[in-house]
């Protein structure tokens, strides 16, 4: 046991030599008399020149180093150069051997980096060429394994403060010019121990020159860190940045950001709680849950935008502006939701949106594994066209010079046709989509109870059901894409029942040609990914009826009565006629054949006529070119020159309707004067018919009348009674 103890007091003994010794080298050696030797030594192992301009500094309690006025040069030119660095340990706990950081402070820090047109960093020529790397002993593997065999003992760290005031540090690349500082670096931080949360503060100022951007920023939190470094904590995070520039249109704006995180790298859990983001007038706000950090993960909290002004919020930010035909729409966006969802799987509940005076209501999904997408949403009302861009005075010059036949001979012409659709996107699209809508206004027409849903899977994607209330009546249509190919082929399908044509007419085009109730069917397929492709492409029907309606700025028994006057050789009134013509079951098939639609059966019943017509229409010209016969069924009007008499009857008076459909509808019209030759000759033809009967009729009362008078003479009173038997006999 003495033995022991006379070891014990030994290794004590030694340990107080070795402290006193260290003290009274602390206390005795100066360490300025060595800085000629250690610059000397930095410069034959480096490309380095060092100036060491201030004192050199050390202490023992706290045991640590303090250099002033630092400053490395590379090839006549400043690395680097610090005012002051002060590192100091704790002397007794490297006693307890429980090391522990006591000041470290670094003042005046200003460092420059810069590549050169070829790519070569500054700091790639510190060290001299040549010189060979340390080769690493081949054990190190070996024991870095038997190291990882065992368990990993916790770290112990623990600083009592760290302090960085007045760091820059400049790059720039001489190749590109791009160039950026980060200057005013300033970071404070206290009592940093594993396990326990510290005191943090970050201030800085970043400015780059491409673009010309500058960054104002100041941050302070707590952080948190357990001894394994598995499990981190951000707490009471308040950030600010200020910034200005070219990005944001010269402007200056303010992000910040609050809240804190926690984050689990074994547990794969991560927790974002009151947090919040904001630039300019647009705040974000979410607690967020994260369960699992692969493709699997589980989220669960709630996501929230507060209203916002989108227009205020591009103006804030330097950008154009969005300019609308409402200047007052894009005011009031708010979004809110709750997020849940089994793993895999982000499910939307309690969906809000807010735009403007509109509110949508409903759910969405989205898969990670397939990217499936689901949405279910309900809105009340929008007016679509409040949102389209104001036409400008080029544009609406443009749409006058559209209006004039073009020479063809300028040479223009039209932009290149771009794929109206990503077909690769397409196939990997999953969609499972019910939208509905109260109201809807767009191109001014109003269409109500809007509902829609649309299926996508494997590049084949359906509208299943778009059906609404359109001016009094409704519609149904379905839609189907085949995009499996790269020819994609479409199908759609319309029916449509009862719409009114006359507000529709006006609301849409500002035409009031016609009134009605319209029914459609229309049965169209096509094939193509351009809007040329398709219209060229298009085949199918459309059939059409109007049970009751009138041709509103178009007199057809005007028309018809020209043609009858003519065969009466009068001259019609120029009072009484009005301007419509009403009718009842106008009906007919267009059958589609690319951007033509040819009309072989149109029929309508008009006041003593009956409308009979063929013709096209082309899409592409917008022209249309129809003949049309009004056949005398009757009377059609009071005026004395248009009276039916026996020569008129069941002819037809011909109507020609030709020209471009999109400039004045009403004057399309027009009395056919060259197809009335053959109105004409069957006009004669029935006054010759009229003719030979009236001769005929009068040969039966001449041969009647002699017949009963030579009767009467030989029978006398009974001849009478033969004559009236004879009438009955030639009639």
């Amino acid at each position: 046991m003495k033995a022991v103890r006379y070891v014990a007091l030994a290794i004590v003994g030694l340990i107080i030599l070795a402290i006193a010794a260290v003290a009274v080298a602390v206390a005795v050696i100066d360490p300025n008399t060595y800085k000629p030797q250690i610059e000397k030594a930095v410069e034959s192992s480096t490309n380095l020149e060092l100036i060491l301009a201030g004192d050199i500094g050390w202490s023992f309690i706290p045991l640590g180093l303090e250099l002033n006025d630092v400053e490395a040069t590379l090839e006549d030119e400043r690395l680097v150069r610090l005012d002051q660095l002060v590192a100091q340990l704790s002397f007794w706990s490297l006693v307890t051997m429980s090391p522990r950081v006591d000041t470290f402070l670094l003042n005046g820090l200003d460092a420059n980096l810069s590549v050169d047109e070829d790519g070569n960093g500054n700091w790639t020529r510190i060290m001299p060429e040549g010189e060979a790397k340390p080769e690493q002993e081949e054990t190190a593997p070996e024991e870095t394994a038997d190291q990882s065999t065992g368990e990993a003992e916790p770290l112990n760290f623990n600083v009592e403060s760290v302090e960085i005031s007045n760091a820059r540090v400049h790059y720039e690349d001489k190749g590109t010019g791009q160039a950026f500082t980060l200057e005013d670096f300033t970071l404070n931080a206290s009592e940093i121990t594993l396990g326990s949360s510290f005191p943090l503060s970050v201030a800085f100022r970043f400015a780059t020159n491409q673009p010309q951007l500058e960054v104002d920023g100041d941050i302070s939190a707590r952080l948190a860190a357990n001894e394994a470094l598995n499990e981190f904590g951000v707490s009471d995070l308040k950030a600010t940045f200020d910034m200005s520039g070219e990005p944001l249109g010269g402007e200056s704006v303010r992000a910040e950001l609050a809240g804190s995180l926690e984050a689990n790298l074994e547990n794969e859990t991560a927790t974002l709680s009151g947090f919040t983001a904001s630039l300019a007038d647009f705040t974000l706000n979410t607690d967020l849950s994260v369960n699992g950090f692969g493709d699997q993960p589980k989220l669960e909290g709630s996501l929230s935008i507060d209203e916002f002004s989108l227009k205020a919020l591009l103006a804030a930010l330097g950008q154009p502006a969005i300019e609308t035909e409402d200047p007052e729409v894009m005011k009031a966006i708010a979004f809110s939701t709750n997020i849940g969802g089994p793993a895999g799987t982000v499910e939307l509940s309690d969906l809000a949106i807010t735009l403007d005076d509109t509110t949508f209501k409903g759910s969405a999904s989205y898969g990670f594994t397939n990217s499936a997408i689901g949405l279910k949403l309900n809105g009340d009302a929008i007016n679509a066209d409040r949102y389209l861009p104001p036409a400008s005075d080029e544009e609406k010059a443009a749409n006058q010079e559209q209006e004039q036949p073009q020479d063809s001979s300028s040479g223009s012409s039209p932009a290149e046709e771009g794929e109206l659709l990503p077909l690769e996107t397409l196939h990997s699209l999953a969609l499972d989509i019910n939208l509905g809508l109260g109201e809807l206004i767009v191109s001014n027409l109003t269409i109500n109870e809007i509902n829609s849903a649309i299926t996508a899977r494997d590049g084949l994607l359906k509208v299943e059901d778009f059906s609404g209330q359109l001016y009094y009546g409704s519609f149904d249509s379905t839609v189907t894409l085949d995009a499996r190919t790269d020819n994609p082929q479409w199908t759609v399908t319309k029916d449509i029942k009862d719409v009114q044509t006359l507000p529709l007419l006006a609301d849409l085009a500002d035409v009031d040609m016609l009134s009605g109730g319209a029914n459609m069917a229309v049965n169209v397929k096509t094939t193509g990914n351009r809007i040329s492709d398709l219209r060229s492409n298009a085949k199918g029907e459309i059939n059409f009826n109007l049970a009751e309606g009138e041709f509103t700025r178009m007199n057809l028994t005007r028309m018809a009565c020209q043609g009858i006057a003519l065969a009466n050789q009068e001259q019609l009134g120029s009072s009484g006629w009005g301007t419509s013509t009403p009718f009842n079951d106008m009906k007919g098939t267009l059958r589609i054949d690319g951007n033509t639609l040819n009309n072989t059966n149109l029929v309508a019943a008009l006041a003593g006529m009956r409308l009979e017509g063929d013709g096209t229409v082309d899409l592409a010209a917008s022209e249309l070119d129809y003949e049309i016969g009004l056949r005398i069924v009757g009377e059609i009007h009071r005026d004395e020159a248009c009276r039916v008499t026996e020569y008129v009857e069941d002819v037809v008076i011909p109507v020609e309707c030709r020209g471009d459909y999109t400039e004045d509808p009403a004057g399309l019209c027009s009395f056919d004067g060259s197809r009335f030759r053959d109105t004409l000759k069957t006009i004669a033809a029935n006054a010759a018919k009229a003719k030979a009967r009236e001769k005929v009729d009068e040969a039966k009362a001449k041969a009647e009348e002699k017949v009963s008078e030579k009767l009467q003479e030989k029978l006398g009173e009974e001849g009478e009674q033969v004559k009236d038997a004879l009438k009955g006999l030639f009639k």
